[in-house]
């Protein structure tokens, strides 16, 4: 088969994969015989989509939220890309930085999240850093290895056609560690949801993460789980941006 169409095969599985899990879903609610507050039915689930949306909620809490991770994943892949760059043209300062860096990732940003909402405030300020911080390492990484893999023999050429500095950054090692630059942004793309929505459940009265909170708190479990589904949309949304961005800027790949 031609890789078009295997690609588009795939693609079609998985849209029949997730139509699969439905009928599955509603067969587990009826065999098992469960109340609608501890497991609603794709239809009380729907019901309660329709009704958030109707009210405004839904999309008022989604904004906030949307917000935080859009802030949050332009601060974390901003500053990783400079540290990052800077890590990979200096070994000295990786030596330096590198056990800082590697110590922080040894402790989980939800045991951080609560001091840094007592510092910051409950307002927005704490998620977007939150969000930043869990986006910083991997994208981190992807830089540094990125612009290390660009060919020496490249470099030599550019020096004997007397680049300056900033041309060789235009012109060879952004173009050239853009491919590994791509696939840290991916997981940051992913991650920020996770950061997002962390801040969110430690302290605040808006956005998904209160959602999900006030949902559990009224034993409301299709608002749960209607918070869930938005969540997953918001993030398979970034990735699939991250993806025609991809294709559009490594277009010379092909």
């Amino acid at each position: 088969m031609k890789p078009k169409t295997l690609q588009s095969l795939s693609r079609w599985l998985g849209i029949f994969s997730i139509l699969l899990a439905i009928p599955a879903w509603m067969l587990v609610v009826r065999i098992s015989g469960l109340p609608k507050f501890i497991l609603p039915s794709p239809v009380d689930v729907w019901l309660r989509f329709l009704k958030a949306l109707n009210d405004g909620s839904l999309l008022y809490h989604t904004g906030v939220t949307l917000i935080e991770i859009l802030l949050g994943l332009l601060a974390g892949v901003t500053f990783a890309t400079v540290v990052g760059y800077a890590l990979a043209k200096s070994p000295s300062l990786e030596k330096v930085l590198s056990p800082y860096l590697v110590a922080s990732q040894a402790i989980p940003v939800i045991a951080i999240a609560p001091l840094l909402v007592i510092w910051l405030g409950d307002g927005i300020l704490s998620k977007v850093v939150i969000c930043a911080l869990i986006v910083f390492f991997p994208v981190l990484v992807n830089t540094v290895v990125g612009v290390r893999a660009v060919p020496t023999a490249l470099y030599d050429m550019m020096h004997s056609l007397r680049a300056t500095r900033s041309q060789i950054l235009l012109k060879l090692e952004l173009p050239a560690s853009l491919p590994v630059l791509f696939g840290g942004l991916r997981i940051g793309a992913t991650l920020s949801v996770i950061g997002a929505i962390v801040g969110e459940l430690v302290d605040a009265e808006q956005g998904l993460g209160f959602l999900l909170q006030l949902g559990d708190f009224q034993y409301d479990t299709s608002m749960v789980f209607v918070a869930v589904f938005t969540l997953i949309a918001l993030a398979l949304s970034l990735y699939g941006v991250v993806m025609l961005l991809e294709k559009k800027f490594l277009k010379w790949q092909k």
